[in-house]
């Protein structure tokens, strides 16, 4: 069995040696005890700024094991993991796809291997406990899943992008033509036999994170739009909720006026109109997230561009 693991980098030069350390300490141990015959690790760099490809260059003339793809610019961390992931589904019979911070547990590689052995296609690495997280890191997240199984869409809860894939998996996930990736939700979507490792999250071993509140609002937005057209379902019952309430202001106007206890309300008028008004450009809004998506779609640019490959 030939293994790849893919680790997608940006800005990485202070953890990379650990991480080549630690992941070369697994594939020696996997090797040892025979459960694969070849290991890869293949560094994907998206356009970092600092000297994460001169790294990965060194250690791929040191490390037999390592491999490296230069991106020619920054795209993003999921079209960087399909690179890698695309690379792998031609030269190897599985691949495991890993940060590069450490956070995930290398050690639960072995025991993935040992699911794919028996036959299992898709192993999944799930987070046991989100311990290293901030409170409002773990609340957000926990919504986030909850949102996506309330709008139908597959995810796995407290999983990321810690799986291991087999080839046949990996090439139906090349069959997939959209431009706008959320990879935990396609590959949750395939059905194919699955299982899951249960560990420990560690904090980042150095370096900072590189997913920024403003980002994580962004991949939220865009697992959400990519699984779910549910929401602009819940846009037009909102409209229909705000006509059955037009419906009910015209008929108790009439019979005010009718009364003769109709007064000048400023202030209704004023709470109804900023009200309505926000809801209108809310569903503008989701609405536009669909129309920028298929804006995207349509024009079919390639996902990515490689600049170098290591040897």
């Amino acid at each position: 069995m030939k293994l790849v693991i893919v680790v997608p980098c940006y800005n990485e030069e202070e953890v990379l040696p650990e991480t080549t350390a630690q992941l070369s300490r697994v594939l020696d141990g996997l090797r040892g005890k025979k459960a694969i015959d070849q290991g890869i690790i293949l560094y994907v760099d998206d356009g970092s700024k600092d000297t994460t490809w001169r790294l990965v260059q060194k250690y791929a003339t040191e490390n037999p094991y390592v491999k490296g793809l230069k991106l020619a610019h920054n795209v993003g961390h999921q079209q960087a993991l399909w690179a890698g992931l695309e690379w792998a589904s031609q030269r190897a019979d599985a691949a495991v796809s890993i940060d590069a911070d450490l956070q995930d547990d290398v050690d639960a590689i072995g025991t993935m291997v040992d699911y794919y052995n028996r036959g299992v296609d898709i192993v999944y690495g799930v987070r046991r406990e989100r311990k290293v997280d901030t409170f409002f890191k773990k609340g957000t997240a926990l919504a986030f899943y909850r949102l996506m199984r309330n709008l139908g869409g597959e995810i796995v809860y407290n999983h990321a992008d810690f799986r291991l894939m087999s080839r046949r998996t990996l090439l139906a996930l090349m069959a997939f033509p959209e431009r706008n990736l959320f990879l935990r939700g396609i590959v949750a979507s395939m059905g194919y036999p699955s299982a899951v490792v249960y560990y420990d999250r560690k904090e980042r071993f150095a370096g900072e994170s590189k997913y920024p509140l403003k980002k994580m609002i962004s991949f939220a937005l865009d697992g959400i739009t990519s699984f779910s057209v549910r929401p602009l379902r819940y846009i037009t019952y909102l409209g229909l909720f705000f006509m059955l309430i037009a419906v009910f202001a015209i008929f108790y106007g009439l019979f005010s006026y009718v009364e003769g206890s109709a007064l000048p309300g400023w202030t209704s008028l004023l709470v109804s109109m900023w009200f309505i008004g926000g809801a209108i450009l809310l569903a503008c809004g989701i609405i536009g997230e669909y129309v920028g998506k298929i804006y995207k779609e349509v024009k079919q640019r390639p996902r990515y561009f490689i600049e170098n490959e290591t040897d």
